[in-house]
């Protein structure tokens, strides 16, 4: 693999501006108490704040640079992807090939601009000043300096990691954007098995309950790897086209149907509003009210994790219905000259696709619910922390998986061009045998 000239480049390039990354993610604004905010901090694991945490590496919780991580810029995103199914204007630049694209670009960095702005100022001058620990403020002296002086720290964070995202999409491996969520979720990590490893020591958990952990961590990545792969086929033929001396068209081809095409979109909707009871009941003081919410919609609580596994297999569906349009395929098939075997071309054949895709994804969310909720039942029946059962499952595992099998793809990819072998001796990984 490092034979390849490019291909080295490429990969330490990536390594170099990943490591970038987590230096940034240690180095804290002007102003804030670092000792009082991570005691404070030990009160929010288990709300949105926690969360969000998880998403940005660690950095939210020491105020760093990089305390919004790269999330303004996916919100940006999602919200300009879901505006493209519903306002013509967007729909026109998804149309127009490369310069819409183009444009569509800029608008999502001003909108990663905007929510930026909003987030940062949310932090800085409400969030980080009403925080206190041991009587000890977290914020030295609030102010309009201290505000401004964060909003331009943590807005140019988060430009600056957008910056870096595109870099290595262009220059490096992989996708830039989500290598960084990535690495984020796995700086974690290192802690978790140092923590499992004094366990052990201390002898309050066996060498035996540590290998079925790993055994079934296995097959939990098993089962990922698969749920992210999995697709159902629909044969396509393109009908012969004469143009002057040449022929075009008649060959067979597919639609490949993703089990799980929406990816991991419906756990970050369904836990962020999962987490708004319990964030909400942080502000709400030591009330009855407050605690019975607090009870509820806590991680350890059955009612939690079975409205979050019922709301994943609605935003499933909902995401699926936004990101795939079983009428604009029908159309573009048609406009190309293709038909589905059997079917007739126009309105029979979206509602084909549509009827498929309905039965594809009911199993694809349940499996997505499942992955998502595993997390509750390894802790009630392995008896471990939250911290340690995240990588079992849930938002955490799905990104890991995702975009491991992705870079590989890419890796692998750049193999094959120059006519080496793969990382097998057949030259291809098997768990992509199916694309």
């Amino acid at each position: 693999m490092f034979v390849i000239p490019d291909l080295r480049r490429r990969i330490l390039f990536t390594i170099g501006v990943l490591i970038v990354v987590r230096m940034g993610a240690h180095i804290p604004i002007p102003g804030v108490n670092g000792e009082a905010l991570a005691g404070a901090f030990t009160n929010l694991q288990n709300s949105l704040f926690g969360l969000f945490n998880t998403f940005v590496g660690g950095a939210f919780q020491k105020a760093s640079l990089f305390s919004l991580g790269i999330m303004p810029y996916i919100s940006s995103s999602i919200i300009i992807q879901l505006m493209g199914s519903v306002l013509p204007y967007f729909q026109r630049l998804q149309k127009e090939g490369e310069a819409g694209r183009k444009k569509i670009t800029q608008i999502t960095r001003y909108g990663t601009v905007l929510l930026a702005s909003m987030q940062s100022y949310g932090v800085v001058a409400v969030f980080l000043p009403s925080l206190t620990a041991n009587g000890q403020p977290v914020v030295m002296n609030p102010g309009w300096m201290f505000t401004f002086t964060g909003m331009i720290s943590m807005v140019t964070g988060t430009l600056f990691l957008m910056w870096l995202g595109e870099r290595i999409t262009e220059r490096g491996i992989g996708n830039g954007i989500s290598l960084i969520i990535m690495v984020g979720i796995i700086s974690a990590f290192p802690n978790v098995i140092l923590s499992e490893i004094t366990l052990v020591q201390e002898g309050v958990r066996g060498l035996l309950s540590e290998f079925i952990l790993m055994g079934i961590m296995f097959l939990v990545i098993c089962f990922v790897v698969l749920l992210t792969q999995g697709t159902r086929k629909i044969p396509v033929q393109y009908a012969k086209r004469v143009v002057g001396r040449k022929v075009y068209g008649g060959q067979n081809t597919h639609i490949p149907m993703r089990v799980n095409t929406a990816g991991v979109m419906p756990i970050i909707f369904a836990q962020s509003i999962m987490f708004i009871p319990s964030t909400v009941s942080t502000f709400l003081g030591d009330s009855d009210f407050s605690q019975s919410l607090m009870n509820w919609f806590s991680f350890d609580h059955p009612f939690y994790w079975i409205v979050f596994g019922l709301m994943i297999i609605f935003f499933t569906y909902f995401y699926t219905a936004i990101a795939f349009d079983p009428v604009q395929v029908s159309s573009t098939m048609k406009q190309q000259g293709g038909f589905i075997p059997g079917v007739r071309p126009g309105k029979k054949t979206a509602e084909y696709i549509d009827n498929i895709l309905t039965r594809v994804t009911l199993p694809g969310s349940i499996a997505l619910a499942f992955v998502a909720i595993f997390p509750y039942i390894l802790m009630n029946t392995m008896n471990i922390n939250y911290d340690l059962a995240s990588f079992f499952g849930g938002t955490s595992l799905l990104i890991i998986v995702g975009v491991a099998l992705d870079t590989l793809q890419q890796i692998e990819s750049h193999l094959m061009m120059r006519h080496y072998d793969g990382f097998l001796t057949k030259g291809k990984i098997r768990g992509r045998r199916r694309m």
